[in-house]
């Protein structure tokens, strides 16, 4: 952004006498114009274009992504984020991934407080369990966030489970929740949700911070 102020120029005619000279430098004084104590105000498009810019860069760090799950991580697209289970019968080794730190762990029944996510769903943890989960996660990762992945039939009562823990435990809790309708999108509510089901692998998107 920038101001403009006009230059000022004094012109004196010179002349031979002094009375002359005297007359021409009054004269310039009168019609110079004062310096302007005014400082100019950015200008509307000026001012757009800031807010613009601005809102640009906070859309682009809001932007929700994507990530994927299966139970043979070497089916997902290369250069994928993932999930992968912890335990169970679809276990994938830590060392079969390029980098496991960006995994999201998933435990399906409840007893590895280490993992990322639990996954609540017939077969696996039960609603009444997630809590136990959530609590013992989140004291020996007093840091961390603590997942739960459940569908929408079972989340009432997973949500109802997790609601007798402390509102500091509650607030750390982020919902990942099944609703594969093939179109992306999040569940009002939840933090992220697995909206494709597919034979090799799902598709997930999630909010900033999940």
């Amino acid at each position: 952004m920038s101001g403009f102020r006009p230059s000022i120029r004094i012109l004196a005619a010179v002349s031979v006498t002094a009375t002359a000279l005297l007359l021409s430098v009054s004269h310039a004084n009168a019609a110079t114009p004062k310096a302007s104590t005014h400082t100019a105000k950015p200008s509307k498009s000026a001012t757009h274009s800031t807010k613009s810019a601005t809102h640009s860069k906070q859309t682009v760090a809001q932007q929700n992504y994507t990530f994927y799950d299966s139970t043979v991580p070497s089916e997902i697209p290369a250069h994928q984020l993932i999930a992968a289970y912890a335990d169970g019968d679809y276990k994938v080794p830590r060392s079969s991934v390029s980098d496991p730190a960006t995994v999201i762990w998933i435990d399906v029944n409840g007893g590895d407080a280490n993992a990322t996510a639990l996954d609540v769903e017939p077969g696996d943890a039960t609603p009444a369990e997630a809590a136990v989960w959530v609590r013992t996660r989140l004291t020996d990762h007093p840091d961390a966030t603590a997942v739960v992945y459940t569908m929408r039939s079972e989340w009432a009562a997973t949500k109802a489970s997790v609601a007798t823990l402390p509102a500091s435990m509650q607030s750390k809790v982020r919902w990942w929740i099944a609703d594969p309708t093939g179109v992306p999108h999040i569940v009002p509510g939840s933090q992220a949700t697995q909206w494709y089901w597919g034979a090799d692998y799902d598709i997930n998107s999630a909010l900033p911070g999940f």
